[in-house]
């Protein structure tokens, strides 16, 4: 066990640096101003050096793969590389070009949270943010400790970290708390006045931190995001991210990356450099102003673990009064694992549905309804007193979900208005379409109706589309097949009219209706010539039809 997994926390730290110091270093960081030249020549030549992969000889590949399991990413390409390696400046050129009032910027407390972190990744974090940030920022770094049970992580940390020539502490949870709770400690504990949260398998880049601050400077409201950099799993390569994409989701209330919307594009008169207004943020690397967090209600404390806390966070900045951004000359590498390698009491699955239960309740509004219906047996979550965040969302006077979907959000998956939200079930055969889990470009199936939503379940939108999450039904030719396609919102081979009294759907581009499966192939819906024959009638249940104006 972890020698200090008691609660309470421990502090270390040298005589703080000259304030002056700049974050323009050299590549070899501290120990590169220590000793310049030869330093800088043997640091850009050892493995992973500028950013670059490292590959593991054939006759360790076994070894490597038993250690893969212990973090789920490459443990030994991670502790090859120097804690204080190297990486290009990958900023674009007007970013470089930036300058800013570093005396005037708010200083930060940077919290990490980690449980069972590997010794080279959570120490690769804290060697990127003192070589890259200047140190007149630099509060302090805290370390949380949600309950590790690895010795390394306990005295041998607490020695490590006193030695360092800025200000960290190690705080300890006395129980595994999860993420959420772990990081309201961190916070508690953050003496700047800006906290900015990372993960304990991080690296910051040259120049991450001043565009951050800078925002947060302008605007106290706005909540700040850096653009998120792929550190390889496999390799520890470090791979530059896309300054245009932007965070949305789905029905399922998944956090995804899509690309940014024309307007935002010509909101920004093009110019790249500018902050990016997110619908929502993925939430592991973020700052805030340390008041502003608590104004705004910090996290839902009845959010359990992780998961969900990151649209909970992102919805209520925008309802409230707050601003949204990706600092796009703000670079931060983020090791992202194909799977976790921790467990949670009660299982992940659960304690994710507790959590967006909550956010959707509390949120939401109707459009809770497109969560509940896409996620079957989700109604009987139990979610909690959500009491005291309705009362916060009373009290702080925020907009409506509405109001989101309108004016932050017009592109999102959730269709603003719609006549209908359930399943298509055709009268003759008492089947209904499905999507049978299929992607986009594959045909729609046709099953016996369950009753349950998720697959079964199609709104349809006021742009008169048929939808299933991110998904409509689509037709490019005479005789069919109705395949699934990306949404677009631009009608098309996507319009679709729903007569209520003669029960047909019309697809308008072809003049065609929706027919039962035909001899050609048995488990997909057919289109062909309106007949009026019953197989061509259909019934849409089980939520009240909405009189729109059309």
């Amino acid at each position: 066990m972890n020698s200090q997994s008691q609660s309470g926390c421990v502090s270390g730290g040298r005589e703080r640096r000259s304030s002056g110091q700049s974050s323009s270093t050299s590549s070899a960081g501290f120990f590169g101003r220590l000793l310049p030249g030869v330093m800088k020549l043997k640091m850009t030549d050892a493995p992973g050096e500028m950013g670059r992969p490292v590959v593991i000889p054939e006759s360790q590949k076994q070894l490597m793969k038993e250690k893969f399991k212990i973090n789920q990413f490459n443990l030994m390409a991670s502790d090859i590389i120097s804690p204080n390696r190297s990486l290009s400046d990958i900023r674009m050129d007007a970013c470089k070009r930036k300058s800013y009032p570093v005396d005037a910027l708010p200083n930060t407390s940077i919290v990490i949270v980690f449980h069972n972190e590997a010794w080279s990744t959570l120490i690769r974090t804290i060697w990127s943010v003192i070589n890259r940030s200047p140190w007149k920022l630099l509060e302090e770094i805290i370390l949380v400790d949600d309950a590790s049970e690895r010795d390394f992580l306990g005295t041998k940390l607490e020695d490590y970290v006193a030695s360092l020539p800025v200000q960290v502490h190690v705080e300890r949870m006395g129980e595994r708390s999860g993420l959420i709770r772990a990081r309201l400690k961190g916070a508690a504990r953050a003496k700047g006045k800006v906290i900015t949260f990372l993960d304990a398998h991080c690296e910051c880049t040259d120049g991450w931190l001043e565009p951050l601050m800078y925002e947060i400077y302008k605007d106290r409201k706005s909540v700040v995001c850096p653009i998120i950099d792929v550190i390889s799993d496999e390799s520890f390569e470090y791979i530059t991210g896309s300054d245009m994409t932007w965070g949305g989701f789905n029905w399922k209330l998944n956090f995804r990356w899509y690309p940014v919307p024309q307007r935002e594009v010509e909101r920004r008169g093009g110019d790249r450099s500018l902050p990016l207004r997110t619908p929502t943020m993925a939430g592991g690397l973020f700052a805030i102003e340390r008041e502003y967090f608590y104004e705004i209600g910090s996290y839902d404390p009845g959010m359990d673990i992780w998961g969900g806390e990151n649209l909970e966070m992102s919805f209520r900045i925008w309802m409230c009064g707050g601003t949204l951004l990706i600092v796009t000359c703000s670079h931060v590498g983020h090791v992202f694992r194909k799977a976790t390698p921790y467990t949670f009491p009660g299982g992940t699955g659960k304690i994710i549905n507790h959590n967006n239960a909550r956010l959707a309740e509390v949120w939401m509004d109707e459009w809770r309804n497109f969560y509940y219906k896409i996620s079957p047996g989700l109604h009987q979550t139990d979610y909690g007193d959500i009491s005291e965040r309705q009362q916060l969302r009373d009290r702080l006077k925020c907009k409506s979900f509405r109001w989101y979907l309108e004016n932050v959000y017009p592109e999102s998956q959730m269709p603003l208005d719609y006549y209908f939200l359930g399943e298509l079930r055709n009268k003759e055969t008492g089947h209904c379409l499905d999507t049978m889990g299929r992607k986009a470009s594959e045909k729609v199936g046709m099953v016996a109706c369950h009753g349950m939503g998720g697959n079964q379940v199609f709104s349809y939108t006021k742009r008169k589309a048929f939808q299933n999450d991110d998904l409509c039904l689509d037709v490019s030719a005479l005789g069919g097949p109705v395949k699934l396609y990306q949404c677009h919102g631009l009608r098309g081979n996507q319009l679709w009219e729903y007569n209520k009294q003669t029960q047909t759907v019309v697809h308008i581009n072809s003049n065609q209706c929706l027919d039962k499966p035909n001899s050609q192939d048995k488990e997909s819906p057919s289109v062909g010539l309106c007949n009026g024959s019953v197989s061509q009638q259909w019934v849409l249940g089980d939520l009240e039809w909405k009189k729109l104006d059309r």
